[in-house]
């Protein structure tokens, strides 16, 4: 299994954050299928204010490029991703091109203690 945590930001709008909530309460069913299709087996997202956490277990030969890819084959999951571009903006730090940015791990703790 692999972990992944990355970030993002919604637009800082207290209307624009309770529409994202809201669509998170019920994903399209497509959506869903495609994260399990690309490998994801758990994937939560967190908020505090405007910032996303989400967190990703997949499975080890899950590729990025490979989901990114699928993605753009699916219609449903193209058209969840305009829509969720609506709420969402790029952390400031983040290349043009990048939506999430995968965050870097700087510690590390279990009881016990679990492999890497």
């Amino acid at each position: 299994m692999k972990r992944y945590c990355l970030a993002l930001d919604l637009k800082d709008d207290p209307e624009v954050i309770r529409q994202y909530d809201l669509y998170h309460q019920d994903v399209w069913p497509e959506v869903l299928q495609s994260l399990g299709d690309s490998g994801i087996e758990t994937m939560r997202i967190y908020r505090t204010g405007n910032r996303l956490i989400m967190q990703l277990e997949t499975i080890n030969s899950f590729s990025f490029e490979e989901k990114a890819r699928m993605d753009l084959a699916n219609d449903k999951v193209q058209e969840w991703e305009t829509l969720m571009g609506e709420f969402q903006q790029r952390i400031p730090w983040a290349s043009p091109d990048t939506k999430w940015v995968i965050t870097e791990e700087v510690f590390h703790y279990s009881n016990p203690p679990l492999p890497l």
